[in-house]
């Protein structure tokens, strides 16, 4: 049997990951994964091997993955509404399957 679920991805800056945190457990999240993250974009280059006078401004990426679509939504679309006219992100939703689904 196939476990279903969704997976929304965030990529925004540090600085930030705190705020981005409550707003994914205000909507539901019970749980995320943050791992650096550096790439280019329209904001330029960013490194995820900055020096750690810069860290608070390198990128970083937060998973969620929920059983409810609309819930996962509601994250990505809460966090761009709020944050991203002053900071930089993305956010992406991917069709995920459970493989242990009693960890889920």
């Amino acid at each position: 049997m196939k476990h279903k679920a969704y997976k929304i991805v965030i990529i925004t800056e540090k600085l930030i990951v705190e705020n981005v945190a409550k707003v994914i457990e205000e909507c539901g999240g019970t749980g995320y994964t943050i791992t650096s993250a550096g790439g280019k974009g329209s904001r330029g280059v960013r490194s995820e091997e900055r020096g750690s006078v810069t860290d608070a401004y390198a990128n970083v990426k937060i998973e969620v993955i929920l059983a409810d679509e609309q819930e996962a939504r509601n994250i990505g679309n809460t966090v761009a509404a709020k944050y991203f006219e002053n900071y930089s992100g993305i956010t992406y939703l991917e069709n995920v399957e459970i493989i242990r689904p009693q960890k889920f």
